[in-house]
């Protein structure tokens, strides 16, 4: 099978197939690399290892000190740096395998950008460690975020169901419209992982402002997911991604804000506790991780949006001219 780009012609081979699955084992990955980060927040372990790009003056990064996974906030911290040297070179191979076999310069161009944004996340969390920076910190997390979104359109991009996309989606009104709201509820969302970011790092309980600003936040992106939801069933329902993707969002949703009242009412119990408990540590971790995965889903949807092409004014026009005539009551003479 082959899909036309422009002036190339994109065939569908065993080795787009085997590209697209390590695309996935990137994202995979990522989500790990994305939970492993998580955890170390939660533990407060940031700090473990207090030096870059050494680990306790040592470069072996397998045994930097002696039985150092016995350490609980080492293995965290230590752990987090191999798991994002992992996910670096998969990121610099996928980088590689697209930008010597895929015709689309646009695609290389994503590939060339996921090796500047994991190269750019390995040096801001040195740095952190470096400066001892908090504000570091969260910029390090909310990177982190741009970096999974764009995975995620490259795991989408290699796929069977977008390059069968490319060679003929349906052809819907207001698209223009749709792509808007749709930047609108990922803007949203983006908003509200770094507000969470925000009220994480610090590691001094719940800020009342913040809190409120996220509450506030979480009320807003809950109701632009759902009228975006209730938009795309309107409009394509037929689309083989975004659709599937507003099932998951919602799915994902759901569960993201039973775990933020968890967190919220776990994070109350624990004030004053110099270590979080272990129920905090898991429902804190887990809100970061499904708060991604949401993140993923939203980009998905986006992506599909602007691959919808905009239904031109004859089009509507003639549409409109044949419902009047097949409405038209027939009269007999």
């Amino acid at each position: 099978m082959a899909a036309r780009f422009g002036s190339h012609t994109y065939t569908i081979t065993n080795e787009t197939r085997w590209r697209h699955r390590f695309t996935i084992a990137t994202a995979v990955t990522t989500v790990l690399l994305l939970a492993w980060g998580a955890f170390v927040t939660s533990i407060n372990a940031g700090l473990a290892v207090p030096d870059w790009p050494s680990s306790f003056n040592s470069y072996d990064p397998f045994n930097p000190w002696p039985e150092w996974w016995k350490l609980t906030p080492v293995l965290a911290e230590h752990g987090h740096r191999l798991l994002g040297a992992l996910t670096g070179l998969f990121t610099l191979c996928l980088a590689v395998w697209t930008w010597l076999y895929d015709p689309r310069k646009w695609m290389r161009m994503l590939g060339l950008g996921a090796l500047v944004l994991v190269t750019l996340q390995g040096v801001l969390g040195g740095l952190r460690v470096v400066l001892i920076s908090l504000d570091l910190a969260i910029v390090h997390a909310c990177v982190a975020q741009i970096f999974f979104a764009l995975i995620v359109g490259m795991v989408l991009f290699t796929s069977r169901a977008w390059l069968n996309g490319e060679l003929g989606s349906p052809s819907i009104p207001n698209v223009a419209r749709l792509r808007r709201f749709s930047l609108m509820t990922a803007g949203l969302l983006y908003i509200q992982i770094i507000l969470g970011a925000l009220l994480r790092h610090p590691g001094t309980g719940i800020d009342p402002v913040l809190a409120g600003l996220h509450i506030a936040g979480a009320v807003a992106t809950t109701l632009a997911i759902v009228l975006l939801f209730f938009r795309f069933r309107r409009h394509v329902r037929s689309t083989r991604i975004a659709w599937p993707a507003m099932h998951i969002l919602l799915l994902l949703l759901s569960i993201q804000v039973i775990l933020g009242v968890m967190a919220y009412f776990v994070t109350l119990d624990d004030a004053g506790i110099l270590e979080p408990s272990n129920l905090q540590v898991l429902v804190n971790t887990s809100h970061m991780v499904t708060g991604a995965l949401l993140m993923g889903a939203c980009a998905a949807v986006v992506y599909d949006a602007f691959r919808l092409p905009r239904t031109s004014e004859s089009t509507l026009q003639a549409r409109a001219e044949n419902s009047v005539i097949l409405n038209e009551p027939t009269t007999i003479p």
